[in-house]
């Protein structure tokens, strides 16, 4: 087994490994071919120029974007608390076994609270994470920043179909990029009919003060710590 070490300025390590695993608890399990050891390095990765920091063969890694995207992000208690903007970037990985990996990150990213329709209270994104019942409201109006990724290995016998520079390689637009229309017009369709998926996930949210009783917010999944905080401006019940 061969592997690509990078050191961060925080001494964190981002390794590359030549053959599919499924990880122990707290490493990506089932992500074929790229493992993330858990650490702050979450925030780096989310940001990085990962076509030139995982894997140095030629051909190995493809990028694509930015792609300037919106989206409604919904919290804990299912309700849609903000709305963002980002741009997206796709990194495209081929293993040595020959399956591919796509990494989505979400750059420059921004998010605006929202009102809830009347008689519902705008529940804070982390409100529901412990409870059943929501713990917290977030005002509207509420600005901050956000960044984030997605890790999305597709099947076995996946075929890529097009290195088109467009987010959708059939119509050549890059017009309500989405993940879903991102892979399935580069690649033998997938992530829309849930045949793959995300598997791994990172976002942090800051709002600084603004009043707020909790101004961060990291959703991640649980390879990657879970989630934690809140963006919340008053306690619940």
């Amino acid at each position: 087994m061969t592997a690509l070490r990078l050191a961060t300025a925080v001494g964190i390590w981002l390794l590359l490994a030549s053959s599919a695993f499924a990880g122990p608890e707290g490493s990506i399990s089932g992500l074929t071919g790229l493992s993330l050891v858990p650490s702050p390095a979450d925030d780096l990765f989310s940001t990085a120029d990962l076509s030139t920091l995982l894997d140095p063969r030629s051909n190995a890694t493809q990028h694509y974007g930015p792609y300037p995207s919106t989206s409604p992000d919904s919290g804990t208690c299912g309700n849609d608390w903000a709305e963002d903007t980002f741009d997206r970037h796709f990194t495209v990985l081929l293993n040595s076994d020959g399956t591919y990996t796509v990494t989505e990150q979400f750059k420059n990213g921004a998010f605006t609270t929202v009102s809830a329709p009347p008689p519902f209270a705008s529940f804070s994104p982390g409100g529901c994470q412990n409870s059943a019942t929501p713990q917290g409201t977030v005002n509207p109006g509420i600005n901050g920043e956000m960044h984030g990724y997605f890790i999305i290995p597709l099947p076995t016998r996946t075929i890529q179909t097009s290195t088109s520079p467009y987010c959708d390689a059939l119509l050549m637009t890059n017009t309500n990029c989405d993940t879903t229309t991102f892979i399935d017009t580069h690649f033998t369709p997938c992530y829309g009919a849930g045949n793959c998926s995300v598997t791994t996930f990172f976002f942090h949210y800051s709002a600084g003060d603004q009043m707020l009783i909790e101004h961060e917010w990291k959703n991640a999944s649980a390879d990657r710590g879970g989630n934690h905080g809140d963006i919340r401006s008053v306690n619940g019940p």
